[in-house]
């Protein structure tokens, strides 16, 4: 039993907890939606689990006891906010790429988890790695919270039902209901939870490196090859979305202020995905920050974009804030940039 007190624990605690912090904040995101909110779910998680260190027995793991005070932390912030949604979650047709583009509204829109924040290494289980994939988190948003703790627990951590019970505060019936539940309703949002990623192969590697090079060129023909025929483009905080790869090129040709050599592409990676940064040309010849892609390949094509108007994503994936003038298209293996993910 441990009768280290807060005021005198605090360097064991911290040692025996910190190892954790990468994985509780991708499960801290797979609650929330959000890298943001991950940040400070985190925090709020080591601020209980410090706070109740000296009542700590050891009768479970570290682990398990760091993730139960995170679910009830996430089910506590989570209790009236609305979901997460991509705009493909939002029940409404895909849109034309001809029509003016919506002003962004108050939705809480779902966001990416750069790879370098959370997550852990490929030796862990496969269901903890694919489960930070764009779809997967989608598809947990169409659940209530407590459903949301359920089947990541169970189906993502391996849990036994008795102990998501015990992290939730109910009857190990009443979580294989919920179970039961929020499995349908994955199913029935067509989200089901994508294959654990594989390297890139030489064929993925040559095909991002076509699709940086169309955005530097602006080769809207170019870009219409590298597209599946169902491929989706979404760009949160706009509520439209776009299928198919001739709407999606018509999107890139009339929407997208960047000309030729106005838009670079530094890689990244985020939920497990290749990801990049496209960096804008300013007026003094500089290049900003302008929105963070996250793509899903289908074999050798894309199959989705998600382009995230949240510039602050670029710091916490490691990219510049800027690119002074004179900067040019990138000569970067896209593979360098990927890390381990959860």
């Amino acid at each position: 039993m441990s009768t280290t007190g807060p005021s005198t624990g605090t360097d064991e605690f911290m040692t025996r907890a910190e190892g954790f912090r990468r994985e509780l904040l991708a499960h801290c995101y797979r609650m929330s939606g959000s890298a943001h909110d991950a940040e400070d779910l985190v925090q709020e998680t080591y601020l209980r689990a410090w706070r109740a260190y000296d009542k700590f027995e050891d009768r479970s793991s570290m682990r398990t006891w760091l993730y139960r005070i995170a679910t009830n932390v996430c089910l506590t912030a989570l209790e009236g906010r609305a979901r997460r949604p991509l705009p493909t979650g939002l029940g409404q047709p895909s849109s034309d790429p001809d029509t003016p583009l919506s002003e962004p509204g108050e939705v809480p829109w779902l966001s990416p988890l750069p790879d370098s924040m959370g997550g852990s290494g490929p030796e862990d289980a496969a269901e903890q790695r694919e489960s930070v994939h764009l779809a997967f988190i989608a598809a947990l948003q169409h659940l209530p919270p407590r459903q949301r703790a359920a089947l990541v627990l169970r189906d993502v951590l391996q849990w036994r039902a008795a102990e998501v019970a015990e992290a939730v505060g109910t009857s190990t019936a009443a979580v294989n209901s919920a179970l039961q539940r929020a499995r349908a309703a994955v199913r029935a949002a067509q989200l089901e939870r994508d294959q654990a990623p594989e390297p890139l192969d030489a064929t993925q590697e040559e095909l991002l490196q076509r699709y940086v090079t169309a955005f530097w060129e602006k080769d809207v023909e170019a870009l219409v090859a590298m597209f599946t025929d169902q491929a989706v483009w979404e760009m949160p905080p706009f509520p439209e979305w776009y299928s198919g790869p001739e709407a999606i090129s018509r999107l890139i040709a009339q929407k997208c202020p960047g000309q030729v050599h106005e838009m670079i592409m530094l890689p990244t990676s985020a939920n497990g995905q290749p990801a990049f940064g496209l960096y804008m040309k300013q007026p003094d010849g500089s290049f900003q920050p302008f929105h963070l892609q996250v793509l899903t390949l289908d074999q050798s094509q894309v199959s989705h974009v998600g382009a995230f108007f949240d510039t602050q994503l670029f710091a916490l994936c490691g990219l510049p804030e800027s690119l002074p003038p004179g900067s040019t298209g990138p000569r970067v293996r896209v593979s360098d940039s990927r890390t381990p993910v959860p």
